[in-house]
């Protein structure tokens, strides 16, 4: 995407449209072009004829074509503040902890403590960070969401058409996913599939919470064990959905919630078990595989298990 100023009133952009944004949406590119104009504002604009594309009138519903010129005028933008500042431990990550990239899609190994993205009193996240020390890639999306306190493979797409494909392939359950967790006690089983129903919830201050409940949406995990311990057991999950807490809500519902979850899990157990070692939460998401957007020729990825986490489990 390219920007040129109009010599006559510098104030109006020309926006030529590449590949990246091919099909999008005029209102949705004008929304992230134009961030702190009103939509109604930007609906406006639209209506009156004030954009256009290759010179001409457009509604709010076309769709964007590698090449088109997009006329954007000039419009009271808020003041707002873009500079991202990065923790260093992040930065590090992001730009040490690529497991695989091509033309399309980044497969990274998210550190433990870093949100996906800014957001709920969070400046800024792992994907406001990726663009950060990427700005010669015009787009960068996430592709899929893991928690702030899980580790692990976090896909991000490069093309607004790979994005397209991913959440397709996401949405219809073609991605097989598989998670490290340990949990609290010593799980008798060998392998378990829980499809207790989920319900999610939002409290006053914005948290999600979810509970089992018939009321909820169907939510499927496959767990199987790998190791027990003493009083912990290592097990290896694999959610066939895409709930919300998933894997720690299922594990939860079992009675043995997964080392360090706060929200789901025993205080007082984690408090001892905080004493031992056990800093962060025990979720790792350990590997992910799932026929590539574009070449359609099945992908396997794996993050390795973080040192903190290999360390506790060699103890």
């Amino acid at each position: 995407m390219n920007t040129v100023q109009n010599n006559q009133n510098p104030k109006v952009k020309f926006i030529e449209i590449f590949e990246e944004n091919s099909g999008q949406r005029i209102d949705n590119f004008l929304i992230t072009q134009l961030k702190g104009v009103p939509k109604t504002r930007i609906y406006r604009i639209i209506r009156k004829g004030e954009v256009r594309v290759n010179k001409g009138r457009i509604n709010n519903k076309y769709r964007l074509k590698p090449g088109d010129i997009v006329r954007i005028p000039p419009v009271r933008v808020a003041i707002r503040n873009d500079e991202v500042i990065l923790q260093p431990t992040l930065k590090l990550s992001l730009e040490n902890d690529i497991i695989y990239e091509d033309e399309v899609m980044i497969v990274l190994n998210k550190p433990s403590g870093f949100a996906v993205h800014g957001g709920s009193g969070i400046s800024s996240g792992v994907i406001e960070g990726l663009r950060a020390i990427r700005p010669d890639n015009r787009f960068l999306e996430l592709a899929h969401r893991i928690d702030k306190a899980t580790s692990g493979c976090l896909l991000v797409a490069k093309k607004r058409s790979s994005l397209k494909a991913l959440h397709d392939i996401f949405r219809e359950n073609k991605v097989k996913k598989t998670y490290l967790a340990l949990l609290v006690g010593q799980w008798e089983r060998k392998s378990m599939l829980v499809t207790a129903p989920l319900l999610r919830s939002t409290g006053k201050g914005g948290e999600r919470n979810v509970k089992v409940s018939r009321a909820g949406k169907f939510a499927e995990t496959s767990f199987r064990r790998i190791q027990k311990y003493k009083d912990l057991t290592l097990v290896q999950a694999s959610p066939k959905t895409g709930r919300t807490h998933q894997i720690r809500v299922h594990a939860a519902w079992l009675g043995h919630p997964i080392v360090g979850d706060e929200r789901y899990g025993d205080a007082e157990v984690n408090r001892r078990l905080k004493d031992r070692g056990f800093k962060r939460l025990f979720l790792h998401a350990e590997q992910l595989q799932f026929a590539h957007p574009v070449t359609n020729e099945i992908m396997h990825f794996k993050a390795p298990l973080p040192d903190e986490l290999q360390s506790q489990l060699d103890k």
